[in-house]
């Protein structure tokens, strides 16, 4: 789905290489910085799993990057193309990410080298098992050592294997149910989590599209309203965005998935729920009714639009197809999707990126609320809702009473209705995600030096976890 990736850089150099062109503009010292840019633990695991009476030798990674906050935090993916590089580099981006939106996690990264659609589901289960065992062999896991996530390739489902694999080694543990998020909400997941990062996608580029100054320069107007969007990627984060962009008025006018992309030559933009349907019984997005079909799928990142989204993997936009990319915004839902060589030349070209490093932090912010119901014990809204809804509706009563006026049943509803746990973790996000900008901003617009977006987020975060090691005393 890529184009020519002709970098310099691996995908851990390219992280490597925004620390150091940002750490450059702070005043921390150098033995500092190397403390945060370099990955404290990684461990690389090969185990056994027996597959249709033949035993498999299966290569398996966790990289603890930060423990200036603890626990650590980051997904676990099932993916051919996993290895050392690719964890340590995601480990890190993990802990500048958490340091960004204020979430007071270390950053961690697993995975598993292989490719899922290739196993069953009793197999995966097995694999699943025995990397969650080694874990525990190892104390790579735990509420408050490490917590894993899903990511791609995985979902709630192996969450809840590598929670019952946990309890099963931790019996007694009250807190054991912290030990991975994503988990069904049956197993103490949260509601909200499965879109929330591209609900977060839709926070983080709706606040930046709500400035106007950046806009006029970008030739675009302010607000979400009849933005044409395309989405590269239809998995878990590109649907969700796709539908709340949709819901809010934008126009998903492409989307690019492995098989090929479509586009829709009116710009009214397509109906998501129903693509989604048509790629689930057909196997794919292309003969979508009313769409015309692109059949080398990176073509579709060059489509004309206001906002690209790479929502796939990694390192898709490049030096090659860069001057070539027509879209005003490029929001970077996956991670790494764009090769520095390719940012000089879409900054050049006056494109705004809005860095991954912020913008798909939905997912972990989301995580740490479902953490917080865990050590808690008890779900968001649940001891408040009530209570909200009777203060709401004596004072709904007296307005009434005072005016003579009745509102409208729909009316009078929406008012007094209390926080249920999905209210309240979608407004903890969208909070988080405005703040977070704010100060990203803030920094590109006053720091000396930072010229970009994704400068800025690494000194913000460089500067937050430099404060935490020289708080604790650490560093003087």
């Amino acid at each position: 789905m890529s184009g020519t990736n002709n970098s310099k850089f691996t995908f851990n150099q390219s992280v490597q290489y925004y620390f150091d062109k940002a750490s450059a503009l702070t005043e921390h010292s150098e033995g500092l910085l190397s403390q945060i840019k370099a990955c404290n633990s990684v461990i690389r695991m090969r185990f056994p799993v027996k597959v249709k009476g033949e035993y498999h030798t299966l290569e398996a990674y966790r990289a603890q990057h930060s423990h200036h906050k603890t626990p650590c935090k980051g997904g676990i993916r099932y993916s051919e193309g996993v290895d050392q590089d690719e964890v340590i580099a995601l480990a890190s981006l993990m802990t500048y990410k958490c340091a960004i939106v204020d979430v007071p996690f270390g950053g961690a990264k697993g995975g598993i080298k292989i490719n899922p659609k290739k196993y069953t589901t009793g197999q995966l289960q097995r694999i699943t098992r025995r990397y969650t065992t080694e874990l525990i062999k190892k104390n790579f896991i735990g509420p408050a050592i490490d917590v894993p996530a899903p990511d791609y390739g995985t979902g709630a489902r192996e969450m809840s294997w590598i929670l019952d694999t946990f309890v099963t080694f931790n019996p007694g543990m009250i807190d054991a149910y912290g030990c991975v998020t994503g988990k069904p909400v049956t197993q103490s997941g949260i509601r909200g989590r499965v879109e929330a990062t591209g609900r977060g996608v839709f926070f983080g580029v709706r606040e930046a599209v709500s400035v106007a100054e950046d806009m006029k320069a970008l030739g675009l107007t302010t607000g979400i309203e009849g933005k044409r969007i395309v989405v590269q990627g239809l998995g878990n984060v590109g649907f969700h965005s796709a539908k709340i962009f949709q819901e809010n008025g934008a126009h998903v006018i492409g989307v690019a998935e492995y098989e090929g992309a479509i586009y829709d030559p009116t710009g009214k933009g397509f109906d998501i729920d129903a693509l989604f349907e048509h790629r689930t019984h057909t196997g794919s997005i292309l003969n979508f009714p009313g769409a015309k079909n692109i059949e080398n799928s990176s073509e579709a990142l060059e489509l004309d639009c206001d906002i690209l989204i790479p929502a796939a993997i990694e390192r898709v936009i490049t030096a090659e197809n860069a001057p070539r990319i027509k879209a005003k915004i490029i929001a970077e839902a996956a991670n790494g999707p764009t090769t520095p060589e390719a940012e000089e030349i879409l900054l050049e070209r006056g494109i705004m990126v809005l860095p991954d490093v912020y913008l798909n932090a939905g997912g972990v912010t989301v995580s740490y609320f479902e953490w917080l119901k865990n050590l808690s014990h008890v779900r968001f809204g649940r001891m408040s809702k009530r209570h909200e809804e009777m203060v709401q509706r004596r004072f709904v009563d007296a307005i009434e009473q005072n005016t003579g006026k009745k509102l409208r049943p729909e009316e009078r509803n929406l008012i007094i209705q209390g926080g249920s746990e999905v209210d309240i973790v979608r407004s903890g996000l969208e909070d988080t995600m405005m703040g977070a900008y704010q100060d990203i901003h803030a920094t590109w617009k006053t720091y000396n030096g930072v010229r970009d977006l994704r400068t800025a987020a690494f000194v913000v975060a460089i500067n937050k976890v430099a404060t935490s090691y020289i708080e604790l005393g650490i560093f003087p």
